[in-house]
């Protein structure tokens, strides 16, 4: 057993298993809230488009829209 502090204490009454674990779920929803969320990993095939240059209209730009840049 660690020799920290407990995070709450109940200092009146006598709660139920039920009741402390009510208020454990709050303070948990709570303490996760402050929190920013997290962005999910983005592939490097979604951020392909952000790496291309767009195409330009003229000659022979349908055969540039197929080649490797």
């Amino acid at each position: 057993m660690s020799d920290a502090p407990p995070l709450f204490r109940v200092v009146r009454g006598t709660p139920t298993d039920e009741e402390l674990a009510a208020l454990v779920v709050v303070l948990t929803a709570k303490a996760a809230a402050g929190r920013a969320p997290s962005a999910p990993e983005r592939s490097s095939w979604a951020s392909y488009w952000n790496h291309r240059a767009p195409l330009a209209p003229g000659a022979g730009a349908w055969r540039a829209s197929a080649l490797p840049r």
